[in-house]
C-alpha cells in the first residue's frame, strides 16, 4: 500500500504516544515525537541558561541544537538525541515538563520544530504526534486524528508514570502542571493546540489501548478503501 503521513494531536496524557507507537509497529512506519523534539530544546536552553525572553538568544541556541532520532533495537523505540547525546530519558523530567509548553510557544522554536518535522515527513510513512501536527506541520495528511481523556484520567495517568522516577511527587504537583500545559498549548499564538476540521476524535477515557488501535486502524482502512 502507498504510504502516508498519520498525525496525532491532543491534550497532555491522552495517550497520543501510546497510539502513535502503536501504529508506528503495526504498519511498519516510523514514530517521530514531536513533543520530544521541544523537551530536548528545553532541556539545551535550561543547560545553557538561554534566555527565551531574548529572541537573538534563542536564535543563537537554535543554530547550535541539533535533534535526531535513532531507533533503539533493544527496546525496539525511537529515542532522541540532542547534539549526539540520547536525552529520551532527562526530558521527562517534570522540570522540563514545567518549562516545556513556555518555550514551544516561542515563534522561533516552532519554526525550527516545524521545519524539521516536516523535512522527516516528506518520504511519508511517518506517524507523528504533538499538538500542532495535524494543522500546522502537516495540514494535507492523509489520515488526522485528535486524541482527548477526562482530565482525572489523564492526571492519573501521569501520576502513575511520574511516580516511577520520582516517588516525593505529589498528585495535585501533576494536575497543576497538566492544567498549565493545556492553558498555555491552547492560547499560545503561534500554532495553538486545537483539532483540525478533518480530524477524527477519540476519546480513550473508557477504552483499552487494544481497542483504540482497533479503531485507528479502522480508520485508515476506510481512507484506503
Amino acid at each position: 500500500m502507498k504510504k502516508i503521513v498519520i498525525t496525532i494531536d491532543g491534550w497532555s496524557s491522552c495517550g497520543k504516544s501510546t497510539l502513535a507507537k502503536q501504529m508506528a509497529k503495526e504498519l511498519g512506519y516510523v514514530y517521530i515525537d514531536s513533543g520530544a523534539m521541544y523537551r530536548a530544546i528545553t532541556l539545551y536552553f535550561l543547560r545553557h541558561h538561554t534566555d527565551w525572553s531574548d529572541t537573538a538568544e534563542v536564535n543563537e541556541a537554535l543554530k547550535n541544537t541539533v535533534l535526531e532520532f535513532h531507533h533503539n533495537e533493544k527496546s525496539a523505540q525511537s529515542e532522541i538525541f540532542l547534539n549526539g547525546e540520547n536525552v529520551e530519558y532527562l526530558i521527562r523530567d517534570l522540570v522540563i515538563a514545567e518549562k516545556v509548553s513556555e518555550v514551544a510557544a516561542i515563534k522561533e522554536v516552532r519554526c525550527f520544530a516545524v521545519a524539521e518535522q516536516q523535512k522527516m515527513g516528506k518520504k511519508k510513512g511517518i506517524v507523528m504526534d504533538g499538538r500542532d501536527i495535524g494543522t500546522t506541520v502537516f495540514p494535507n495528511a492523509a489520515l488526522k486524528i485528535f486524541m482527548t481523556a477526562d482530565i482525572a484520567v489523564r492526571v492519573e495517568r501521569r501520576f502513575k508514570e511520574m511516580y516511577e522516577k520520582n516517588p516525593n511527587i505529589t498528585i495535585e504537583e501533576v494536575k497543576n502542571n497538566l492544567e498549565m500545559r493545556d492553558y498555555i498549548d491552547s492560547n499560545r499564538t503561534v500554532s495553538p493546540l486545537r483539532k483540525a476540521d478533518d480530524a477524527v476524535i477519540i476519546d480513550n477515557t473508557n477504552i483499552t489501548m487494544e481497542q483504540q488501535l482497533v479503531y485507528a486502524l479502522n480508520l485508515l482502512k476506510q481512507i484506503k478503501a
